[in-house]
């Protein structure tokens, strides 16, 4: 080790320290660059893969839910008038009922009507036949 460091001083000063750090940084510069593109680079590139993989699933699953969302939707306003055309039938039918009803009625009264004007118009001639016979 002291062999190394005596190395280095010998270097350090016959060049200067100036020219030694500059090839040291040089070194480590080079020894980073040589890190970077043989380590990091692939394992970017595949992420990058990845990444853009996942982007089209998202894009395809967005598409997927937008069509997803108009069918419900259709389906909904298809059910909506169904349900619309359901409660005018059922209204129909409802009033048709009670005006069947309230004719049913209307003609009972009308019957009852006739009748009591026929008793009364009984009651009053023979109150009349009476009255004139009674007189006679």
């Amino acid at each position: 080790m002291d062999n190394v460091m005596g190395e280095i001083g010998e270097i350090v000063n016959k060049y200067g320290f100036p020219i030694v750090m500059a090839v040291g940084m040089g070194y480590i510069i080079h020894y980073v660059w040589k890190w970077a593109t043989t380590e990091v680079k692939p394992v970017i590139s595949d992420a990058n893969t990845v990444l853009i993989a996942l982007i089209d699933r998202i894009r395809m699953l967005d598409n997927d839910l937008i069509r997803l969302n108009q069918k419900v939707n259709t389906v909904l306003t298809i059910r909506g008038k169904m349900i619309e055309s359901d409660r005018v039938m059922e209204t129909a039918i409802v009033e048709a009922k009670a005006n069947a009803k309230f004719h049913d009625a209307m003609d009972e009264a009308d019957a009852i009507g006739q009748k009591n004007s026929k008793k009364k118009i009984k009651e009053s001639t023979s109150a009349e036949q009476e009255a004139s016979g009674g007189t006679g």
